[in-house]
């Protein structure tokens, strides 16, 4: 059929009401977003984030309501699509935006792509791996991964992905969204280690739309994260341990679920993979440590500073 292009809708989405079909790849996902209110007499009040591209640049792609039971898990990053009757709205301004993992990508921001189930009602198709064609010049997925040893000089709030041997997994806290508010954040405490440095990444994780993953991550599992922030609090304490946290767009991978994914051709895998070859274990595994109380930035040493 007669494809368009993320740059064609761009320039000519206010003069149209019907679309041509679109071929993109998912580059980035969100977290599902659930924005029920009482007095509100929505089914399904879930929206998604999607960041989708094809040859000519990126644009967001927001799923709503019960198409997010429906596609949500279906739609990882990597995935082929092919959208026929979806709507073109003004983009919310206040969105997170994931960073790019290739930086000469054009972000088209004016504009989102909105899959509804009605006013159209949206037709999606998943394109099979096997199936997409060189010619239709989708972009692949490029990550910025680094190692533990770069991590020292990364600025505040770098965003990164990182790939790691899990030596330490807390247990699962929580911690309230608003001062008084009834909603919390659930999230854990771990490290992992790439045989680059001394030290451990250490990881502040918020349970993702991933709960499958987030509860079953456990010491010496191979533990993939992606679009991480680095957190440095300059402030209190220079020499503070830097740490990593999870943000809207992270996505988490343990050892069962790598198969497949675009990471897994990225070269500083590979060398991780390499390393973890060459580990015994026996050894490691008496180093790994799982629950207990994790307090973290640590108190300092006396009551006088604290």
């Amino acid at each position: 059929s007669k494809l368009t292009s993320l740059s064609q809708l761009e320039m000519t989405w206010r003069s149209r009401v019907h679309f041509h079909p679109l071929l993109v790849r998912v580059m980035h996902k969100s977290r599902l977003r659930y924005f029920g209110k009482p007095e509100k007499k929505e089914d399904m009040p879930y929206q998604a984030y999607f960041e989708v591209a094809d040859g000519s640049g990126m644009m967001s792609m927001v799923l709503w309501n019960s198409l997010c039971p429906e596609w949500y898990n279906s739609m990882k990053v990597g995935t082929v699509l092919l959208l026929e009757q979806y709507a073109i709205k003004e983009s919310f301004p206040f969105k997170t935006q994931p960073t790019p993992g290739d930086s000469q990508m054009k972000r088209f921001s004016t504009i989102e792509i909105s899959l509804n189930v009605r006013d159209p009602p949206t037709k999606i198709n998943i394109i099979p791996e096997e199936m997409v064609k060189p010619e239709w010049g989708l972009p692949e997925v490029k990550y910025r991964f680094i190692t533990r040893s770069e991590l020292d000089d990364l600025p505040h709030n770098h965003s990164c992905d990182i790939v790691g041997l899990v030596t330490f997994v807390g247990r699962v806290e929580r911690a309230r969204k608003k001062e008084h508010g009834e909603d919390f954040w659930l999230y854990r405490w771990a490290h992992a280690i790439d045989g680059t440095s001394d030290q451990p990444f250490i990881l502040e994780l918020f349970a993702t739309s991933q709960p499958d993953v987030f509860e079953h991550i456990h010491p010496m599992t191979y533990l993939v994260c992606t679009q991480m922030r680095v957190v440095r609090d300059i402030s209190e304490n220079p020499s503070s341990t830097v740490y990593l946290t999870t943000s809207n767009e992270s996505q988490i991978f343990i050892t069962g679920w790598h198969k497949g994914q675009p990471y897994t051709k990225d070269t500083k895998v590979k060398n991780f993979i390499q390393w973890t070859k060459t580990q015994n274990e026996a050894e490691r595994l008496k180093k790994t440590v799982i629950g207990g109380y994790y307090p973290f930035p640590r108190p300092p040493d006396n009551f006088l500073k604290y």
